[in-house]
């Protein structure tokens, strides 16, 4: 009996000093889907500031880059020289067919003027009479076509020069001097920074029937933590497929354009279809 209580004891001093279990481990929370609540009267999207005007810039011509007047970064204005392509072939052309129509220019002017000496074989007297008109009038044709061929050659000659459309700033040049320019190929980017606006990016073909010109949208910048009123002024005729959605691209012009809005921040826009 005396044993017996010993073993007791000492099983209970064993269970006293066991460690307690560790505790199951906890699963992984699972990722909360993000889902849009909006009213009836709403429709509300995802968007990014975009310029109002940007532009990707290629010759017509394939030749060697001669020269780039500017840089990324750069304001220009429209009309403005940016890249010329070296093109000696065009431009001897451009300046023989000048010289070609101011010689059969001069040759017209002189035929318009230009009189026939006429003697009188019984009395010696000398008269002078003008051309007939018919010599001045082909002579004038020549001149007329030699005109036309210069044309042709300043328009061909103007093929080696890219100019600024519009005011505004250069994003991109992916061409240096002496590259092998392509036909088509992209060698400059400009883009209006002074003009952005509002473009969406995953505005459902399921709302797009409520979205109407002229709607007011209220558009919130996350990165300056600001709400700015705007109007929808234009909906893409064809729709985008990202990510496996249909999508049409809608544009918000903004009320005002706040200090720090950059291209490329993101927004969130509630268009107010009521």
């Amino acid at each position: 009996m005396k044993r017996t209580l010993l073993l007791l004891a000492a099983l209970l001093l064993l269970t006293a000093c066991a460690s307690p279990a560790a505790p199951a481990e906890t699963a992984p929370a699972e990722p909360v889907a993000t889902i849009r609540v909006q009213s009836p009267d709403t429709v509300v999207a995802s968007a990014e500031v975009e310029p109002a005007q940007i532009v990707n810039l290629g010759f017509t011509i394939s030749a060697l880059v001669k020269e780039i007047s500017i840089n990324e970064g750069d304001l220009v204005e429209a009309g403005q020289p940016l890249i010329v392509l070296d093109t000696p072939d065009l431009e001897f052309a451009a300046i023989s067919a000048e010289e070609d129509f101011n010689a059969r220019a001069l040759a017209a002017e002189l035929q318009r003027q230009d009189k026939v000496k006429y003697v009188n074989p019984e009395s010696g007297k000398v008269s002078w009479y003008p051309l007939p008109r018919e010599v001045y009038l082909k002579a004038l044709s020549i001149a007329d076509q030699a005109r036309a061929k210069w044309d042709t050659a300043e328009a061909n000659l103007a093929q080696n020069t890219i100019y600024a459309p519009f005011d505004g700033t250069v994003i991109d040049v992916s061409v240096i001097p002496g590259e092998l320019v392509q036909v088509n190929q992209v060698v400059i980017t400009i883009a209006n920074l002074n003009s952005l606006q509002i473009t969406t990016t995953d505005l459902s073909e399921r709302d797009i029937d409520r979205v109407k010109i002229g709607q007011n949208v209220d558009v919130y910048l996350e990165a300056l933590d600001v709400t700015i009123a705007g109007k929808v002024t234009r909906i893409a005729p064809k729709s985008e497929t990202i990510g496996g959605d249909v999508v049409f691209p809608v544009t918000i012009t903004l009320d005002k354009i706040p200090d720090g809005l950059l291209w490329g921040m993101s927004a969130e826009i509630e268009i107010q279809t009521k």
